[in-house]
């Protein structure tokens, strides 16, 4: 059964009757969670709905989701009352913010953490030793994601994420578990995708500084017939900056979006994003280790079910 709970900014908790039907979602990033359900409601449209701003979800005791509220609807009819709402992960936070322009001189994680991340309440996890980075700037109107996003993944190759308790991790290395999914899972289907649309075959990268060009290529799409180049203009800055503004980084985004498996399995769970999930079916012929980039659970009139996406 999953439950329901919402928070006010005072504080004070509002249990939920148990949910009829629900949607989770859970992502290694953006879009962040979110989460839709209903719910019967017998009472009026009490006075904790007013300051309601976090949405808890758990399930058999276990946290499946901490969240923004985002909108609540109650409805009642000659069939009695119900209760619909919806939420998103703590991301939302940075998401829905515009971060103030800045150039750092040198910008270090906890200055990120300070400047832009801990003023929304947003609880600070794992943190890893990141590299300082010269000349740092931050646009203004860019999101506060994108600017933890850019320190981060950009310049210290490291995907900022957060857990369902809404706590965020900013620590490089490898996450979750090994999960077995194989024919005695019970997949009820399988779905792959190879799209080569917008995987780029090579970058070229002009730096206007010292009137250079730098080509990176992958040789194995090239092979596959792929030819789609991109060029990138970089003003003249640090090595260090040069480095990172690589055609490697932009190659590397685009290929991580080619390949796509979708399993569906019976139930409420399988596994986390950032689980390592070895895939073993005879019908149809797949084998593999792919990472799980999103969960999508749904319990509706068809049952139970979650929708994995690997990649």
């Amino acid at each position: 059964m999953m439950e329901g709970y919402l928070l006010t900014a005072r504080g004070e908790r509002l249990e939920l009757p148990v949910f009829e039907s629900w949607h989770l979602k859970r992502t290694g990033g953006v879009p962040c969670d979110s989460f839709e359900g209903v719910c019967p409601w017998d009472r009026g449209a009490e006075p904790a709905f007013d300051g309601a701003c976090r949405l808890l979800v758990e399930e058999g005791g276990a946290r499946r989701f901490t969240g923004v509220l985002d909108e609540y609807e109650l409805r009642w009819d000659g069939e009695g009352g119900s209760l619909s709402l919806s939420g998103r992960g703590l991301a939302a936070l940075l998401l829905d913010n515009e971060a103030a322009g800045r150039d750092y001189q040198v910008a270090t994680l906890e200055d990120i953490l300070e400047e832009h991340v801990r003023p929304y309440g947003i609880p600070v996890g794992e943190m890893g030793a990141l590299g300082a980075v010269t000349g740092f700037s931050v646009a203004t109107g860019s999101s506060e994601w994108q600017v933890l996003y850019d320190f981060a993944r950009y310049h210290n190759g490291v995907q900022p994420r957060f857990d369902v308790w809404g706590s965020l991790t900013v620590a490089p290395g490898e996450r979750g578990r090994l999960v077995r999914v194989n024919d005695g899972t019970g997949v009820t289907g399988v779905r792959f995708r190879d799209k080569r649309y917008g995987v780029y075959s090579e970058i070229l990268v002009q730096d206007l500084g010292s009137l250079r060009s730098q080509r990176v290529a992958d040789e194995g799409f090239i092979s596959q017939g792929g030819r789609c180049r991109r060029v990138y203009t970089m003003p003249g800055r640090s090595a260090y900056q040069a480095m990172r503004y690589s055609g490697q980084f932009q190659l590397d985004r685009a290929r991580e979006e080619r390949f796509r498996v979708e399993l569906t399995v019976p139930g409420s769970w399988v596994c986390e994003p950032g689980d390592q999930v070895e895939v073993e079916l005879t019908r149809p012929a797949l084998r593999g280790t792919w990472r799980a980039l999103e969960t999508e659970t749904i319990l509706d009139r068809k049952g139970c079910r979650v929708k994995v996406t690997l990649g």
